[in-house]
């Protein structure tokens, strides 16, 4: 049914963009058909290396940020002295745009990989980060003097109560964040590079004016975005199946 429901949706976007594409009548708007084509020619060619480039940058700064913000959340909602001592350096943090930031992180880090997947790791990090936080501080206390009373030391809990507990609120952040993870993602990729789908829209519509090239871009950026919000749902799925349970 969900998948259905998806597949109609995506029909009807389809027909509004050529609706759209008809009434506006200029080459800065092909049609679907034009960009169906001009995605089917470009994979040929250099956008499956400028997809792959993307790809690798939003993977290696997801994993590094589930990595360090995973447990620094659980520490901070397993201690309230520690959560008060850095809960107003992340009050303040947090609301910041990051992607503000970007400029600044080009000066230290460089023009590399390095700079765009730190950009991207700082978006998902303070999102995971607060979650985990909030996940493991919202544990029942009688759930962990039940665990306690069966003779569970420190490390038992982390693995049996705060660990599982915080899976859905990891995936939760990355659900949230996928989109503007891509969106920070593209605009990074406008920063002294020649690979990834940022530069290869910005390349193809602003330098190139090859139009149905440039929305097939964006139409394989938009399939990243997709396809990173299907897997955190499968993800969830099999991690969490509790939570799915009738």
């Amino acid at each position: 049914m969900r998948t259905r429901s998806v597949l109609l949706a995506l029909l009807i976007l389809i027909l509004f963009w050529q609706v759209l594409a008809w009434i506006v009548h200029l080459d800065i708007l092909p049609s679907p058909w034009e960009v169906g084509k001009a995605f089917i020619r470009e994979m040929g060619r250099d956008l499956p290396a400028h997809f792959l480039a993307s790809f690798w940058r939003v993977f290696a700064s997801t994993l590094l940020a589930i990595l360090i913000s995973s447990p620094l959340g659980l520490i901070l909602g397993q201690s309230k002295s520690l959560n008060k001592i850095f809960a107003p350096l992340i009050y303040l943090l947090y609301p910041i745009p990051k992607v503000v930031l970007i400029p600044v992180i080009v000066l230290f880090l460089g023009i590399g990989n390095v700079s765009k997947i730190f950009m991207i790791f700082l978006v998902l990090f303070f999102q995971i980060l607060v979650l985990v936080r909030d996940q493991a501080a919202a544990i029942r206390p009688e759930l962990l003097q039940s665990v306690l009373s069966l003779g569970a030391g420190r490390r038992a809990l982390f693995r049996f109560v705060y660990l599982p507990a915080s899976i859905p609120a990891i995936l939760t952040a990355l659900r949230q964040s996928v989109g503007t993870a891509v969106a920070v993602l593209y605009v990074a990729e406008l920063f002294a590079t020649q690979k990834g789908l940022g530069y290869y829209i910005y390349l193809k519509g602003s330098t190139l004016f090859d139009y149905p090239a440039m929305y097939a871009g964006v139409v394989a950026m938009s399939i990243l975005g997709f396809g990173l919000y299907f897997v955190v749902d499968w993800l969830e799925k099999k991690l969490s199946p509790w939570q799915f349970a009738n």
